[in-house]
């Protein structure tokens, strides 16, 4: 090893075994005296994974310079060691089937056994070695220590997978990385890590610490090869994390983990989504955010689980179902009563809100809303931006979220809930449709900006005789959305719309506005051609077909 291999190796760490037998078996002295060196080495070792001292930096350092033509980990060393390690967990295995009664007999074995655990961290040095590990049958004895009946040794087992999983390490060799984590969930590590996370406390700290360690390898996994998720999460995963997440203990860095994996768990998988429904995952999630409506997380850690378990919960409202759920849950009721409070979950509350009214899966959502008066909070929320907290998004992702809202429910809402919302647009004196062309304005600005930058790059591109291809204008596009080409159409949208169907008075002001700040009707026409020939669900052509259609005849009576 280098040196640099070696400060980021984990040091070795002291016996961790535990030790529970009657009061009647410590008669003998030498037995006493082997109990008590055991306990002291527990009180005395270091948390796990939390990095090196600057003490133990610089033996480090001493042994590089004393030993620098130490033996290198070769496949030899290797196998080696895995031989200390078969060794060693054969010999408990027998130790324990004969003296399963007495630990003291098999007390030795266990301590050897951990400490071979630990030296089996260096392998962690040489990934494009994993593959050994895999050929000699070393993952499965591994992962068997998972279900040891020392909750010590299982821990030092999770710490040494969590070692050999880690990510950077897993770079370094595609070969050895995926032979290890293959080989793994062959073996049905997430069913294994969650039966043994099903065992430890975490008022004892060094299993709240095999708890940690635990989740570090399943993201790990994940992060290499994210398609497990859908097998962790059928193999009982997803049911303990929204157990850890909804269990009355403080807030600490493993509840903060937890709600880190179920993001990642749900983010790409509608079958995820789809199970976290089945097990009443929307109602633990409300329950949990409902803290955070009239209270302001404590630190930085706190806000970052809040906003991870809204991010939960807005890709759980991408399945149709859910969204029923949600409604069910009253889930509206609580974001509404966020928006109300001012709290940092407003911010978290809105996103919420368009994920759960958008599309025609929103109508039910987009009608309740309404009826529980949320006119009355989204729009003062339209009428002023809020501004940019210490930990809020940006004023632009808020419009873009409200105007969503709005552009939703004209889409949604029916009979009396619609003229409600559109009687909006003509109180005070038409002030709201003021506001809209304020954003419209805005907008279209930013959106010129970016479209002079982009014809400047294919004027280059031309003249250096590079032509433009579908992938390259489908870039630009997106470059184009990001600016703020989607909020515009958004508003855009809801003038077209509340002009042709609402009041007409509402026409005549938009009109008028235009004219005075030297707009045109044609632009925003020309905005929604361009959005309705974008639009679309590729899972439903009918419905994109009758979107398409519904936008072009707003463009003709506008």
């Amino acid at each position: 090893m280098d040196v640099g291999e070696l400060l980021s190796f984990q040091p070795e760490k002291p016996s961790t075994i535990s030790r529970k037998r009657p009061a009647d078996d410590y008669s003998d002295d030498s037995d006493e005296e082997e109990v008590e060196i055991v306990e002291k080495r527990r009180r005395d070792r270091p948390a796990p994974r939390s990095g090196i001292s600057e003490e133990e930096r610089e033996k480090i350092l001493a042994m590089v310079e004393n030993e620098a033509d130490g033996e290198t980990l070769d496949d030899t060393n290797l196998k080696k060691l895995v031989l200390k390690f078969e060794k060693a967990v054969y010999k408990n295995q027998e130790m324990r089937i004969k003296f399963p009664d007495m630990p003291e007999k098999f007390m030795e074995s266990e301590v050897e056994l951990n400490d071979v655990i630990l030296e089996m961290h260096v392998i962690a040095t040489v990934p494009e070695l994993y593959h050994i590990l895999v050929e000699l049958n070393t993952v499965q004895s591994l992962l068997q220590l998972l279900t040891h009946e020392n909750t010590d040794i299982s821990i030092a087992a999770v710490d040494l997978m969590q070692e050999l999983t880690d990510v950077d390490t897993l770079n370094e060799s595609d070969e050895g990385a995926a032979a290890l984590v293959g080989a793994l969930l062959d073996g049905q590590v997430v069913a294994l890590l969650v039966q043994n996370l099903e065992r430890l406390d975490e008022n004892v700290k060094e299993e709240a610490d095999g708890v940690h360690n635990t989740l570090a390898v399943i993201e790990n996994m994940a992060e290499f090869r994210p398609e497990m998720c859908g097998d962790a999460a059928q193999q009982g995963l997803l049911q303990w994390l929204l157990k850890r997440i909804r269990a009355k203990m403080p807030f600490d860095a493993n509840k903060l983990y937890a709600t880190e994996i179920v993001a990642i768990l749900l983010q790409n998988s509608d079958d995820n989504r789809q199970i976290l429904g089945d097990v009443d995952g929307i109602d633990v999630i409300l329950q949990q955010l409902a803290w955070y409506k009239r209270h302001d997380p404590s630190s930085k850690e706190e806000v970052e689980m809040m906003e991870n378990i809204f991010n939960c919960l807005c890709s759980c409202l991408m399945s149709p179902i859910n969204r029923n759920r949600f409604l069910k849950g009253e889930g509206l009721q609580l974001m509404n009563l966020m928006l109300r409070e001012k709290k940092l979950s407003r911010n978290c509350g809105i996103k919420v809100l368009n994920h759960a009214m958008t599309g025609p899966e929103g109508r039910d959502n987009c009608q309740k809303f309404v009826d529980i008066l949320g006119l009355r909070t989204i729009f003062p929320l339209f009428m002023k931006t809020p501004k940019q907290g210490r930990a809020g998004p940006p004023p632009e992702e808020m419009e873009e979220h409200i105007c969503s809202i709005i552009s939703s429910m004209l889409r949604n809402c029916q009979s009396t809930q619609r003229q409600r919302l559109l009687s909006k647009f003509i109180e005070n004196d038409h002030e709201k449709v003021e506001r809209l062309l304020e954003l419209h304005f805005k907008y279209l600005d930013k959106v010129r900006f970016v479209d002079d930058q982009i014809e400047r790059e294919k004027s280059r591109l031309k003249y250096t005789s590079k032509e433009v291809d579908d992938d390259m204008e489908d870039e630009f596009y997106l470059r184009r959305l990001d600016a703020g080409l989607f909020t515009l159409q958004l508003i855009d949208y809801i003038l077209l719309e509340t002009s042709v169907t609402g009041p007409s008075s509402i026409k005549s002001r938009v009109q008028q506005i235009l004219n005075m700040r030297g707009g045109s009707v044609k632009s925003i026409r020309s905005i929604m051609r361009e959005y309705a020939g974008n639009i679309g669900d590729a899972k439903d052509p009918e419905l994109r077909e009758e979107e398409q259609n519904h936008i072009m005849q707003l463009i003709e009576k506008f």
